[in-house]
């Protein structure tokens, strides 16, 4: 079967605070795999299918005790390693009875799973956003379920022009459309680079109502882009003709820190996660309340028009021509990068 989903590559399986000493299953590229935090605080991954008969350990009345997962449906137990410990009827376990176990690593507040072959699960090329978890930043965050191919997703963050039509009343302003984007791509670091710096601009209210702003605002828009998976937007907002000092600081500015994990769950859904760590108003829960609620209705609005854009996808006619132009030049670098991952 033809994929388009990268292999050898790590991905966002969940949030941390997902994980906790309960069964939970989640599809990661079209691989179903069972999670659970053991008493000591470690997080397992192996494959939610009984070896038996392929019944899914996270299925009721499956369960789990003392850091064993036992099948509901006939008895395998097996331990936190993937390991079967006990068959029933027999005293002899067999030696194939062993879940797959996948390489995982937990940093900046993400669950990563490796996918494909594990001798090749390097932790060192985990792309990091540590603001997710530092005590300097405050952070929001949610997922959505999107039926959709990841690509999509991964056009759609690339080519931001779509805030002024698809957000507007959120955080879309015409400025955003209007202003000429740089790309620059670092090949060897695999990375993707798109700024758009807006020096004299309209506050939109996701940024007025969080920051206090009023009026004209310099917006910057920094993106660096780690395919398959990771996608972090560095926003700057700041008063017209405030720049960062010589020696880097940036005192006079608000920083949002805006991060997707872009999950294939199939070839043709996505999970879509999304985090707003800001450096500002840290310990605020009415801003935390309303940028978790305008980000989520900002996510579910591309969400609609991603999931239509799949259906139209699916159903047109073989050869067709879409037109790319200079504010494309992002998500096509992006594109390249991802179709050499998947080229055998």
């Amino acid at each position: 079967m033809t994929t388009t989903i990268p292999r050898d590559q790590w991905y966002v399986a969940a949030y941390g605070s997902e994980i906790g000493q309960e069964l939970f299953s989640r599809t990661i590229c079209g691989e179903p795999i069972l999670f659970w935090r053991t008493r000591a605080g470690e997080v397992t991954a192996m494959s939610d299918r009984c070896v038996h008969r392929r019944f899914p350990l996270s299925q009721a009345p499956s369960r789990l005790v003392d850091d064993q997962v036992i099948c509901g449906y006939h008895g395998f137990t097996y331990g936190f390693d993937g390991n079967c410990v006990f068959v029933p009827g027999q005293h002899r376990v067999p030696r194939t009875a062993r879940l797959r176990s996948y390489p995982l690593a937990e940093q900046d507040s993400l669950i990563w799973v490796f996918i494909g072959d594990p001798a090749k699960a390097d932790t060192s090329r985990i792309p990091r956003a540590p603001y997710l978890a530092s005590p300097d930043y405050t952070t929001v965050r949610g997922m959505e379920p999107l039926k959709a191919r990841y690509s999509l997703l991964v056009d759609n963050l690339l080519d931001l022009s779509h805030e002024t039509y698809l957000h507007g009343g959120y955080i879309g302003t015409p400025e955003v459309a209007a202003t000429p984007i740089t790309t620059e791509v670092d090949e060897d670091a695999g990375i993707v680079y798109v700024s758009r710096h807006m020096d004299d601009a309209e506050c939109p209210p996701f940024y007025a109502k969080s920051t206090g702003l009023r009026g004209r605002i310099a917006r910057w828009q920094d993106i660096e882009y780690t395919p398959p998976c990771l996608y972090k937007l560095h926003s700057r907002i700041a008063a017209p003709g405030s720049v960062p000092r010589p020696d880097g600081s940036d005192p006079d500015a608000f920083h949002v820190e805006v991060v997707y994990a872009i999950t294939p769950e199939t070839e043709h859904t996505t999970h879509d996660f999304w985090a707003v760590a800001r450096d500002f108003a840290l310990g605020d829960d009415d801003v935390s309340e309303f940028l978790a609620e305008n980000n989520r209705t900002v996510v579910l609005q591309d969400v609609v028009a991603l999931d239509v854009l799949e259906k139209v996808i699916a159903s047109e006619a073989e050869g067709y021509q879409e037109l790319s132009i200079n504010i494309d030049t992002g998500g096509l670098a992006a594109r390249r990068m991802l179709q050499r991952m998947v080229a055998p």
